[in-house]
């Protein structure tokens, strides 16, 4: 689960971010501030934050002069900008404080989701990763080459299919649809997409397995992925 600071003085804003996060599976909004001294001060006494989103234009202490004491007393917290200033000079100290994006108000639903979606799994990959290659960094830094990315069909993010693969070892026999969703964080639809996929290319193996009533339940069998 990651949990979500939300820093932004304009209430109905706040809000409006609160809900749009409360619709993407796999994210809590821990706490809502409206101030610079606020953000400190939460964040030493709440240590579960992952991530911030942070707007520039805050009373007390500008976002933009907020990051780099958020990064000197906290760096495991990762933040995003969320703000109402094009300022050149923003940008490019929020590009060089490390911040993971920049969003320009207002934001849409759907650019929110893919990114916060994108950060989980970025997260979920370093932490269950045992062996670092080439090939990982590249998917952890969206630097892939193009001539592998296009082998891959449409809905296929080759990010996401990394992290189906961890996921997969770690299960000794079979795996449903239901279970790849909800340790992806993702819908059933999108979990199936991505076993279907590995199905498809032999690195896992799918049949029916009839239980004693209903409709036989298409399951994966895992001890084929590869190592």
């Amino acid at each position: 689960m990651i949990q979500v600071l939300i820093v932004e003085d304009d209430f109905r804003i706040a809000s409006i971010h609160q809900q749009l996060l409360n619709k993407i599976k796999g994210v809590n909004v821990i706490g809502t501030v409206g101030s610079g001294d606020e953000v400190i001060n939460f964040l030493q006494k709440n240590n579960e934050v992952n991530l911030i989103l942070l707007d520039i234009y805050i009373p007390n202490k500008l976002g933009i002069e907020l990051i780099p004491e958020i990064r000197s007393q906290f760096p495991k917290i990762d933040i995003i900008v969320i703000s109402a200033s094009t300022e050149k000079d923003h940008v490019e100290r929020c590009l060089k404080y490390g911040v993971l994006y920049y969003f320009i108000k207002p934001l849409t639903f759907e650019k929110l989701e893919q990114t916060i979606q994108s950060y989980a799994q970025k997260k979920m990959l370093m932490e269950n990763q045992v062996e670092i290659d080439q090939g990982f960094i590249d998917s952890i830094f969206n630097k892939e080459v193009h001539t592998e990315k296009a082998q891959y069909p449409k809905g296929i993010d080759p990010l996401s299919l990394e992290n189906a693969r961890n996921i997969l070892k770690g299960f000794a026999d079979y795996i449903t649809t239901e279970e790849m969703a909800e340790k992806m964080g993702v819908s059933r639809t999108t979990a199936r997409r991505y076993l279907e996929y590995l199905v498809s290319t032999n690195e896992i193996k799918a049949e029916l397995v009839y239980g004693i009533v209903g409709r036989p339940e298409r399951k994966y069998i895992v001890k084929f992925i590869k190592s």
